[in-house]
């Protein structure tokens, strides 16, 4: 089987379902795991991802004011690689290309490979499309085997957590830092089940925009800077840049941490799984083992 993976989170499936060696075709923005270094890139963007935020966002609206596409893909490059098989998504138009522009793709090429669209908001959905990309590649004993032991580690935050009666912090995590935005789908469930309690989004919905004025009245005793599409060292600049800002003050006595959130926030894939693990960490530390270097970039006050 020959397969092309539209979104990084799928790329991670298919690695972590053993089965790279069907893989032939990735986007630009897929890292993880270093194997695919070597795949080919099927996709470009219109966006300067590695621009400020707020010039992040001023592009992605201009684009989409327009009427143009933030992401283009590379149909001479997809049609070369003769996939059977393509993974797409149909729950962000700024994280990667549309569902109806790959159906239209796939609808081109001679032989039409199958399509598989991932969508999750959830976890549980989450899990779900493993189960859905592991029957696509044929490996569905590997996926429902992942899966049971995802959720054998989650039962085990809870089981330490209620063993513990620990303390339940408010959380807060940005997922944007220009303009504000805290951050929804997955993620309000990742926190919960890691201990602590969204201050401001809710399980299942998308991210929502919100003022500094809202951010200081939910009043978060723990602040994750976690933007969407950065890594770690991104992260904690752009934290870094925010609680010099005269709004962010306040902050100050607050328990602030930056996080990788290419790996273990914004991308719903396996390793959200982690993402769990690290958060639980950092809202009890006493409870569980230290985080590595790599997932935890600054304590305190990011300072």
């Amino acid at each position: 089987m020959r397969v092309i993976s539209l979104l990084p989170s799928a790329t991670e499936m298919v690695a972590t379902l053993g089965a790279m060696e069907s893989l032939v075709g990735v986007t630009h923005e897929c890292d993880y795991p270093p194997l695919v270094a070597s795949r080919v890139r099927v996709t470009t963007t219109a966006v300067d991802v590695h621009a400020p935020a707020g010039t992040v966002d001023a592009q992605v609206r201009e684009l989409t004011d327009a009427g143009a596409p933030l992401f283009t893909l590379l149909e001479d490059r997809i049609r070369d690689l003769r996939p059977d098989l393509i993974l797409t998504q149909a729950l962000c138009d700024v994280c990667a290309v549309m569902e109806d522009d790959v159906r239209a793709l796939a609808a081109r090429l001679s032989p039409a490979p199958r399509v598989e669209t991932l969508s999750a908001t959830t976890l549980d959905g989450v899990f779900d499309d493993i189960v859905r990309v592991g029957a696509a590649l044929g490996v569905s004993d590997e996926a429902e085997e992942w899966v049971l032991g995802a959720r054998a580690r989650l039962r085990t935050v809870h089981e330490t957590l209620k063993a513990a009666k620990a303390p339940r912090p408010r959380v807060a995590v940005i997922e944007w830092g220009n303009p504000l935005y805290a951050a929804g789908h997955w993620m309000p469930e990742m926190i919960k089940r890691a201990g602590g309690v969204d201050a401001l989004a809710k399980p299942g919905q998308h991210s929502v925009m919100v003022t500094m004025d809202q951010l200081r009245a939910a009043d978060p005793e723990v602040i994750v800077i976690a933007p969407c599409g950065y890594d770690l060292p991104r992260a904690a600049q752009e934290g870094e840049r925010l609680l010099v800002l005269p709004d962010w003050q306040w902050a100050s006595t607050r328990r602030i941490f930056a996080l990788d959130a290419n790996a273990f926030a914004s991308r719903p894939g396996p390793r959200l799984v982690d993402g769990v693990e690290i958060l639980a960490r950092l809202f009890n530390p006493a409870l569980f083992p230290p985080v590595d270097q790599h997932a935890q970039a600054l304590r305190g006050h990011l300072s």
